[in-house]
């Protein structure tokens, strides 16, 4: 807040205080993580605080660890699909999306990152029949949901 908006190096100065942030909250979260191994509320954390950062191995570390806390389980899952499909696994991605998705009976919004994160998934793997289809899944709840009114109206337009 004290940056002067209008100053040149403004953008840099920005980034350079947020990538301290970042660094103090990787850190401060370390130490925690150090005092108490087992926490695995902490490692998620953590996860989260790496994947953010760009640290994809040490992310995808700390979610499989997290992934045993049953309240952070689907979360932990989430992310590590994401950390895979980063590293290009695709087949790791779906079936830990896939394996995310069935621990969620009700369509709630976690559902819908889920679902929405496959279909990006099969984009990636250029499998366009099983991407649609998860798209359509969101569409047929909540067509306002990212962008999925407009990819599946972009599919159905060039049939």
């Amino acid at each position: 807040e004290e940056l002067d908006a209008t100053a040149p190096d403004y953008t840099e100065r920005v980034a350079q205080i947020n990538a301290e942030k970042a660094a103090y909250r990787i850190a401060e979260c370390q130490k925690r993580v150090e005092r108490n191994p087992t926490d695995l509320a902490i490692r998620y954390e953590m996860g989260v605080l790496y994947f953010n950062a760009g640290k994809i191995a040490e992310a995808m570390a700390e979610f499989q660890k997290s992934k045993n806390n049953p309240n952070k389980k689907v979360a932990s899952m989430n992310y590590l699909a994401q950390c895979f499909t980063k590293r290009k696994m695709y087949p790791l991605a779906v079936n830990t999306f896939q394996e995310a998705i069935k621990e969620k009976p009700v369509f709630d919004e976690e559902k819908k990152d889920l679902v929405y994160n496959l279909g990006i998934v099969f984009e990636a793997m250029e499998k366009q029949k099983e991407a649609i289809e998860q798209f359509e899944q969101i569409y047929a709840i909540d067509i306002g949901y990212k962008d999925v009114g407009a990819r599946v109206d972009k599919f159905y337009g060039a049939q």
